[in-house]
């Protein structure tokens, strides 16, 4: 026993080091830049790279490129870049892959940092980054890897300051022609404003605020109940409709590009009236009115029958409130007619992302949707439905968790380890038997059903195919095999029957290795900041690992005294496998149910 809590202790130190950077997920050092290469250390000399910028001043939201340029002759492998604050060295922005072989990071704030795809040379390598609002001056700072051993850290480019754009102001202004039609509307509305940007560091707007949801008009938020007067941090939309038939809405959200609601018969992406706060070529944030297609850019109507009450792009978050006299149609636009629905019910969408000149962007994951249709004359909290898309990656994960981790490990141990312990027949099969058949072929179905959800959500191959996709497919394919030779197997007394063994054990073996792996590579991508469930992964492993040894260690001992017992104290020397079994179990189910959880709230 002793030996065992020695090994496990040497496994948990070993497991915390083990880290894999090549595919550029190094979200340990997305504070201080410093990739854990061990012992090496940063290079002091003048780096032979440089990061240069399109343009050193800007206005909010604008888009700049950034460059890392080697000298000639030389290339780099890895790189960190990210925007950093003058003073304060605040992660501030956001960046838009260009190249294809780099991809985003969350550090701390969304897609705020960009790194390597793969360890390819590299000479130069160029990303868009959105300028935020509440920041004067700034510097690029980026990471430099030339080899795993060789690399440059804090690689600075020229300081980037902020215009002062005369037309915006610091705090709303109050028009006389809105002023003068304020007691008129509705009171979840509390102030009329022209459009202005701000770029103070204030708290959030407090023009738009939860305070009447539920009572005087409809809201919809991620996460449910937040208030966008409050915190930053809430995606936001309510909607009123007047006696005149108006419709009074609100927006608010996070983005440093676009907010948008959308009006559907459906929850899915198409056939849709939506409405987009963008922030256009000016870095001022202007209303659109368009009909959404399915995917690809929504068609953009003329903004007739609507009055811009206010807009603002302040702390990095997009607000805007304004009246539509327009009737809500999920009908296509013809000859510039459209026919409103019969009905005031519909499904309610909320997507944002970035923009470009007012052009808005693809959505990607940043969407949601009420979980009902919601009838536009009530007034009610609606409540969000998760996107599929989430639902079926996190099952993804789950199922391949669940079948790799504990039902295809509990099925290997038995049928190497519990074959003396448990050769009472059941249904005409030992119990070992029986056991480690329906594990391994509910491990095989789960591998299944996760694979075939994976490619449901990614709708097919997608073009740009991942490391974590390859190895799924190569399980997947051996996975299928495995109990279809099994079912071909020869008898026990058969001369082929050593061929078969070794197959079996080597392909299992294979099939469990590459399963682990990936596990960790899918927890990097659910994991963003790569907090505590890489590291309970990690422990799981290692619990298994000692497990085995300890198995290994008690079959060698058992194997020694079997020569020198009797038949009788041989069948109770059997009884340590069990108690190890049931030890392992216990600790495995552990660490599942935390790494499930971990899953669900990721």
């Amino acid at each position: 026993m002793k030996i065992c809590v020695s090994i496990f202790l040497i496994l948990g130190c070993l497991s915390s080091l083990v880290s894999t950077f090549s595919n550029g997920l190094v979200y340990k050092a997305c504070d201080t830049m410093k990739p854990e290469h061990g012992t090496t250390v940063a290079q002091s000399t003048k780096p032979p790279y440089n990061i240069s910028a399109s343009k050193y001043s800007y206005r909010p939201a604008d888009e700049i490129t950034v460059t890392l340029q080697a000298n000639p002759g030389t290339y780099f492998q890895g790189f960190l870049l990210q925007a950093r604050t003058i003073p304060g060295n605040e992660i501030v922005g956001h960046f838009i892959v260009t190249a294809p072989n780099s991809q985003n990071l969350n550090c701390g704030n969304v897609n705020s940092t960009v790194t390597h795809k793969d360890s390819s040379s590299k000479s130069s390598l160029s990303a868009l980054w959105v300028a935020p609002a509440s920041v004067s001056r700034v510097i690029f700072k980026a990471t430099i890897l030339q080899s795993k051993p060789v690399y440059w850290v804090g690689i600075e480019s020229p300081e980037l300051t902020v215009l002062i754009n005369s037309s915006a102001t610091s705090s709303p202004t109050v028009s006389s022609t809105a002023a003068s039609n304020i007691s008129s509307q509705p009171s979840s509305i509390t102030i009329s404003m022209e459009t202005t940007t701000s770029a103070s560091s204030n708290p959030p707007p407090t023009y738009i605020s939860s305070e009447t949801c539920g009572t005087q008009k409809i809201c919809l938020s991620n996460p449910s109940g937040c208030d966008p007067s409050k915190t930053t941090n809430c995606f936001f939309m309510s909607s009123v409709k007047s006696d005149n038939g108006a419709y009074h809405f609100e927006m608010s959200g996070p983005s440093g590009g676009y907010v948008s609601i959308g009006f559907s018969d459906d929850q899915l992406m198409g056939s849709d009236d939506i409405y987009i706060c963008v922030i256009n070529s000016n870095g001022q944030v202007e209303i659109q009115h368009a009909y959404s297609e399915g995917r690809m850019s929504p068609l953009i109507l003329p903004l007739s029958n609507v009055d811009v009450r206010m807009s603002s792009f302040n702390n990095g978050v997009i607000q805007c409130s304004f009246t539509s006299r327009n009737q809500i149609s999920t009908q296509p636009p013809i000859q510039q007619s459209r026919s409103s629905n019969s009905s005031d019910m519909y499904f309610i969408l909320m997507a944002y992302g970035s923009s470009d000149n007012g052009r808005i962007r693809f959505h990607g994951p940043g969407v949601f949707y009420s979980d009902a249709k919601v009838n536009l004359l009530a007034t009610s909290n609606v409540t969000h439905k998760e996107n599929s898309k989430h639902i079926m990656v996190k099952t993804h994960g789950a199922l391949m968790l669940i079948a790799w981790m504990t039902t295809g490990s509990l099925g290997m141990i038995i049928a190497r380890y519990i074959k003396t312990a448990a050769k009472t027949p059941i249904l005409g099969k030992a119990l070992w038997f029986q056991s480690h058949l329906i594990l391994m072929v509910l491990t095989v179905a789960a591998t299944i059903v996760s694979f075939v959800l994976s490619f449901v959500q990614a709708k097919g191959w997608a073009h740009d195919v991942s490391i974590h996709a390859i190895i799924g497919c190569i399980v997947m394919i051996l996975a299928f095999f495995q109990p279809l030779i099994a079912f071909f197997r020869p008898s026990p007394d058969s001369s082929q029957r050593f061929f078969f063994n070794w197959f079996h054990r080597i392909n299992a073996l294979v099939m469990k290795v590459l399963a682990v792996a990936n596990l960790f590579l899918g927890f990097q991508f659910i994991d963003h900041r790569l907090g505590w469930m890489v590291k309970v992964m990690g422990g799981f492993v290692g619990w298994e690992a000692l497990t085995i040894i300890c198995l290994e260690i008690n079959a060698y001992m058992a194997r020694k005294e079997m020569k020198k017992l009797a038949d009788v104290e041989k069948r109770v020397s059997v009884k340590s496998e069990l108690y190890l079994l049931l030890i392992y179990l216990c600790g495995n189910l552990t660490f599942l149910i935390a790494l499930l959880v971990g899953i669900a709230q990721s």
